[in-house]
């Protein structure tokens, strides 16, 4: 008999939870306390890709908890976006933790602060970020906000100072009132139509007025936009995240703000789909864009310019949600997941840059290319990915959005493909800065350089980087790099996954038919179909020719008129 491997969906949410409670028990153990949280994440990293298998050509599944069917119980869905994400943020969160574990190893010892606290609090976090990729509901979506916003604030303030403490507290301010909205629109979204589950609200929102959908639709944009940080709502990131560590900044850079991005990308075409408010959409995508790398260029320390890139880019994600077409979909679930890795690893590479040049401020660094070239290699990578510079990653993703905006060919459009040109060339002023000055010039050019850097003979300043610049750190961070490189090799394969996982989520009925079933849903088909051909590049089976539409991988067969005309 063959295995469903879906029905073991809650254990990507369980597994962290039941990691973190052994690892507390064993807080006096440290060593006990790393193997545990190490197999965990192993074992979940195992388990996720084994579900991105099984909906690498099977669309949406879902599992009911206690045997609830929906809309009345929780309900756990995974597709191919969710999928992706579980395995992309699994693998980072390990590679973060294998370098998190190096860097004590290095720098602490066994007896150095808090730490026992550190690992049960990173598998919390790991479970609500797994917990909102797979919530069926907005409520469960909410509840994974939670926890992994108070996993996120120990961490940040873990064994801190006052300056630690005071970010920690303005990310908590600003993460409480998002949540604040969030709950409250959940309540209002009860009170109009009965439920929170997405997939009978994608039926049921329909019945309410223009309005009240349009209210909704602001109030949750909103919530999730400060999650995100989006522009006018990111003042708060710059200021909290270079406090931390270089593994938890990473973290919380590479996965915190993208789940706000999932958010959005699975209510804005589960939801509301159509074009209503997309015009306000691309003039914040255009602001966070521009206004994120301007603040990136202004800014000395790397930790400050990488948070606002940071920013920028979050804005390429919102430009591809806003086309409301199948390309520019295909292209943000593509980029979304380079640019976790991408924006994770530049992270830990700038935590190696500080242990090897004692800071992190570009005005005191210099010569680091020469004193160790791999650390340059392992720099330049990540950073002209970042830039979007052919043939990285950054520039099929990025490519593909712009395809999307000139095929829309409207003014607002052609100005969001100028100012995403205009973006990434400042992107790469700015990276190549950090290179020009960190890397490529003499220390003793820099300004009050460190003692690190100004060793007598090359030699010399060679040999002091076993020391500070361990494998144990070094491995992690090269690991994300090749996984990079990965995204470039294997562009084909996942943009074509990423146009299957935009047409379900355009579609929208593989969602709706597992986790309500094809019999709710065959009541309302032509309506939903109806919505579905507003999207211009939706492949209807229809034998259309548009020059962006996706390649069609769905359980579906195609009918036969199709493969003539493609003959033909």
């Amino acid at each position: 008999m063959q295995t469903n491997f879906v029905e073991l969906l809650p254990l990507a949410v369980l597994l962290p939870f039941f990691g973190a409670g052994l690892a507390f028990a064993f807080f006096r153990q440290r060593t006990t306390q790393r193997a545990i949280t190490i197999g965990t994440l192993v074992l979940t990293v195992v388990l996720e890709i084994t579900l991105l298998a099984e909906t690498w050509d099977g669309g949406a599944h879902a599992v009911h908890l206690a045997g609830w069917p929906a809309p009345f119980g929780i309900s756990m869905v995974i597709d191919r976006f969710s999928a992706l994400m579980l395995v992309v943020s699994s693998i980072i969160t390990l590679a973060v933790l294998l370098y998190a574990v190096g860097q004590g190893a290095a720098e602490e010892g066994d007896d150095a602060g808090p730490v026992s606290i550190f690992y049960p609090t990173y598998l919390i976090l790991v479970a609500g970020v797994s917990n909102a990729f797979l919530a069926g509901d907005l409520f469960n979506l909410y509840v994974g906000f939670e926890i992994f916003l108070t996993a996120s604030y120990v961490l940040l303030t873990l064994g801190g100072g006052e300056s630690r403490i005071r970010a920690g507290v303005t990310y908590v301010v600003v993460s409480v009132i998002s949540s604040m909205l969030f709950l409250i629109t959940i309540g209002v979204v009860y009170a109009a139509t009965g439920t929170v589950n997405m997939a009978d609200l994608a039926l049921k929102l329909g019945d309410l007025d223009g309005d009240m959908q349009l209210l909704l639709h602001v109030m949750l944009l909103v919530a999730f936009g400060i999650k995100a940080a989006v522009f006018p709502l990111a003042f708060w990131l710059p200021d909290s995240y270079p406090t931390a560590p270089a593994p938890v900044t990473a973290v919380f850079a590479g996965l915190l703000t993208k789940v706000g991005i999932y958010a959005m990308i699975r209510t804005e075409t589960l939801l509301f789909p159509g074009e209503r408010i997309n015009t306000a959409l691309m003039i914040v995508a255009l602001l966070t864009m521009i206004v994120g790398i301007l603040g990136a260029l202004a800014q000395g320390d790397i930790k400050r310019m990488l948070s606002f890139t940071l920013i920028s880019h979050i804005g390429y994600l919102v430009f591809g949600l806003s086309l409301v077409s199948i390309v520019g979909m295909s292209a943000t679930i593509y980029y979304v997941a380079h640019h976790i890795t991408i924006q994770t690893t530049l992270f830990l590479v700038t935590g190696l840059i500080e242990r090897r040049g004692g800071s992190s401020n570009v005005d005191r660094l210099g010569g680091l290319a020469k004193i160790s070239p791999a650390l340059a290699v392992l720099f330049f990578i990540p950073a002209m990915n970042l830039a979007g510079i052919p043939p990285f990653s950054g520039f099929i993703g990025k490519l593909g959005m712009i395809q999307g905006g000139i095929a829309e060919g409207t003014w607002i459009t052609w100005t969001l493909v100028v100012g995403s040109v205009v973006t990434s060339l400042l992107t790469l002023l700015a990276v190549a800065r950090i290179w020009a000055r960190a890397f490529w010039r003499k220390a003793e050019d820099a300004d009050s350089p460190d003692r690190l850097l100004m060793s007598k003979t090359l030699a010399h300043a060679r040999a002091a980087n076993k020391r500070l610049l361990p494998m144990s750190v070094v491995a992690p961070t090269a690991l994300l790099v090749t996984m990079s490189l990965a995204f470039t090799v294997f562009a084909g394969p996942l943009m074509s996954f990423s146009r299957a996982a935009a047409q379900d989520m355009y579609e929208r009925t593989p969602y709706l038919e597992a986790v309500l079933g094809e019999e709710r849903v065959d009541g309302v088909r032509e309506e939903l179909e109806d919505l579905a051909s507003q999207i211009p590049d939706l492949d209807t089976g229809d034998g259309g020719s548009d020059e962006f539409a996706p390649v069609r991988t769905s359980l579906e067969p195609e009918d036969e008129s199709v493969q003539e005309a493609d003959d033909r």
